[in-house]
């Protein structure tokens, strides 16, 4: 699993994008290495994130078969409404889903790097 990007600021006020277990090297010669990170709460934050993303997915899937079952089962017609279930999906699932998941983005722990 490929791991988010980590920001790393300088002292100097140099800003940086580094994957887990990088290291950097500023303009004004200073090293930054992300290993410092604890490697079990930054790969228990991944695991936390993805599992965000499949719980939207499944909810996703489980509604879509539902729906689908229901309209090849039951009637046809109930195809046709099955953009309004989607408008309602994007309307009231998702933004509450990404609600939640900025929420816990910006609860997230920072870490002080220090210099090399």
């Amino acid at each position: 699993m490929k791991g988010a990007l980590i920001t790393v600021k300088c002292d100097c006020g140099e800003t940086n994008y580094l994957a887990y277990s990088e290291t950097w090297q500023c303009k004004c010669g200073r090293r930054w290495d992300t290993s410092q990170i604890p490697a079990d709460e930054y790969w228990g934050i991944m695991r936390e994130m993805r599992r965000q993303r499949l719980i939207a997915i499944g909810a996703a899937l489980a509604l879509s078969l539902t729906f689908g079952l229901l309209a090849f089962l039951v009637a046809q017609r109930l195809l046709l409404l099955f953009p309004i279930l989607m408008a309602g999906w994007y309307i009231v699932y998702m933004p509450r889903w990404r609600r939640r998941v900025r929420q816990r983005a910006r609860n997230l722990p920072s870490w002080q790097l220090r210099q090399e």
